[in-house]
């Protein structure tokens, strides 16, 4: 796939991935394909994208989440080791191609044990084809700019998140 190679091999150099960390995927597969977001899925895009995210799970021990489409209120497929009660609530749905989207619905079935929540907050994230992960970011997210902007014909948007800056002018940060 155009580019995808390059955006990991990009993002790796500048140390974005890392142990424990979870990183939400947005991912519209149509995007890619040239057409409009949700119009023409490709599950073999979808099994392209989350080999190659695999192959950086196991490299630098970094952990993903995959956003559902906007028909299951864009709900986040993870493996249950990474869910967490506290902070997290089970929804019942198991995406599809035309409910969920490609890439989920992929990752899902390629899952030990997966579980989809309604929300999660993650530490950075790379949003493929203007999917909207904002609402899963940790606060506060910063954009990351980059060389790489699209993959296929999908546009590409990196973040990560940092502290929020508390105290005003006398405080140390």
């Amino acid at each position: 796939m155009e580019h995808l190679q390059q955006l990991l091999d990009e993002l790796k150099s500048i140390e974005f991935f890392n142990e424990n960390e979870l990183c939400i995927i947005g991912c519209s597969t149509s995007e890619i394909r040239g057409s409009k977001i949700g119009s023409n899925g490709s599950m073999d895009v979808a099994k392209e994208l989350f080999n190659s995210l695999e192959l950086i799970h196991k490299e630098t021990g970094v952990h993903f989440a995959f956003q559902g489409c906007e028909h299951i209120n864009r709900a986040i497929t993870i493996e249950r080791e990474r869910f967490d009660a506290h902070s997290m609530t089970e929804v019942s749905v198991v995406p599809q191609v035309n409910a969920g989207g490609s890439l989920s619905t992929y990752a899902y079935q390629q899952m030990k044990d997966p579980v989809v929540v309604e929300h999660i907050q993650c530490d950075k994230g790379i949003d493929i084809g203007q999917t909207l992960i904002g609402m899963h970011l940790k606060h506060v997210a910063v954009p990351i700019s980059i060389e790489t902007k699209c993959i296929g014909e999908a546009i590409i948007t990196v973040a990560k998140s940092r502290p929020k800056l508390i105290g005003g002018v006398r405080a140390k940060y």
